[in-house]
């Protein structure tokens, strides 16, 4: 054993142990499992264990190739390393644990690892303990697309409502890229789907139906009120700006109010910025009908009685298509032909937020990762995120 101070042989202080490991005595093949005593040849290879109090520690391991029988020359298994590792199971058990709570880079630098190898003991580490989906007695779901990566580059997730827990994540949003969810969950438990929860993509709706006859959809009140921001309060806000293109004091405030419009009342951050949407509001009548309609669109996720939110819808349409605002119009005609996807929420009371918190945590996934390269590592980081009530 010889200790070296921070930069003798790097920036760290470092421990390194050699393991000589020769003698005489039944070694395990690594292959088949059975005792072999020939020894084949010998290699020599620098292993990363637990760090030594304030030195990371390198053991210097000779590791030998047995001659086995069965087999030919393969390595010596040992209980504390695997065959082509480069660090020890109980290092890679402790960067794993670390990864749970902390980015991989940060990991990476406490342990002086590259961060690729983190990622790599992380990812093994999920594929050896993260137990697979089992849909057993799921009823309601809930489906959402997120984005991959800047651009068009998406993936879904499935998720069960009542347990919380993610089954399914795959790559793309269009009907082959989530058909092999439908045929995982098999024809038999597809029939016993009772609803399920999305947004108004008509590629879910269209897979869902077919997949899934007995399943109502529910319309998520986050996607719709989303759509109705994109499709109906910015693109009034272009109009209004372009219209006012000969007052350049009234443009600018139509202008830089896009996220005003779009956020709810009680989230904007401070009194002034209610100061300006009251403003904007009380200087221009459509922005103003618009921001009102998307409230009242909103409160009809809260009724509970059917009737009484179909009297709501009713009025609601009314009021939509005689505002003479184009958009407006336009997305109302649109939604109504999705109405009893929203009123459906009044049978089934699923809880949407837990999909806006799947996309919330999704998205703290790929900042603290500062994105992923592996999408196959990235969709076992969002399962064990939410692997179910117990």
């Amino acid at each position: 054993m010889e200790r070296f101070e921070p930069g003798e042989k790097g920036t760290r202080a470092q421990v390194w142990i050699e393991l000589l490991g020769f003698g005489v005595h039944p070694r395990t093949c690594s292959g088949c499992q059975r005792k072999v005593s020939a020894v084949h040849d010998w290699s020599q290879r620098e292993i990363r264990d637990l760090p030594v109090f304030d030195a990371d520690t390198v053991l210097v391991v000779w590791r030998a190739r047995v001659a086995c029988p069965a087999c030919g020359p393969k390595l010596e298994a040992l209980d504390w390393l695997e065959p082509y590792a480069r660090v020890t199971n109980r290092m890679a058990e402790s960067v794993a644990r670390m990864c749970k709570v902390m980015p991989i880079k940060r990991a990476a630098e406490h342990y002086g690892l590259h961060w690729g190898t983190v990622k790599d003991i992380d990812k093994a580490y999920l594929e050896r303990t993260l137990e697979p989906a089992r849909p057993g007695k799921v009823r309601l779901l809930m489906m959402d697309e997120f984005a991959l990566h800047k651009g068009q580059s998406y993936a879904t997730v499935f998720a069960d409502t009542e347990t919380r827990q993610v089954l399914w994540v795959g790559k793309g949003r269009g009907k082959a890229d989530i058909r092999p969810f439908f045929e995982w969950l098999g024809k038999r438990r597809c029939r016993k789907i009772a609803a399920v929860a999305m947004d108004m993509s008509p590629t879910f709706e269209a897979e869902v139906r077919q997949h899934c006859p007995n399943a109502e959809i529910v319309l998520d009140q986050f996607h719709v009120l989303a759509n109705f921001g994109k499709q109906v309060l910015d693109r009034i806000r272009v109009n209004e700006a372009n219209r006012c293109r000969d007052d350049k004091a009234a443009r600018e405030l139509i202008k830089g109010a896009k996220w005003l419009l779009l956020g709810n009342w009680e989230n904007l951050p401070n009194r002034e910025s209610k100061t300006r949407l009251n403003a904007l509001l009380e200087a221009n009548q459509a922005l103003m009908t618009a921001y009102v309609m998307k409230d009242a669109l909103k409160a009809l996720w809260g009724f509970k009685r059917e009737g009484w939110a179909r009297k709501a819808w009713e009025n609601w349409l009314a009021m939509a298509t005689s505002s003479g605002l184009p958009p407006l119009v336009r997305f109302a005609k649109n939604l109504a032909k999705r109405i009893e996807d929203i009123l459906s929420h009044c049978r089934w009371h699923l809880n949407t937020s837990i999909l806006e918190e799947i996309n919330n945590k999704i998205k703290v996934l790929k900042r603290i990762a500062y994105g992923y390269r592996d999408e196959a590592y990235f969709f076992l980081k969002i399962r064990a995120a939410f692997p179910g009530n117990p």
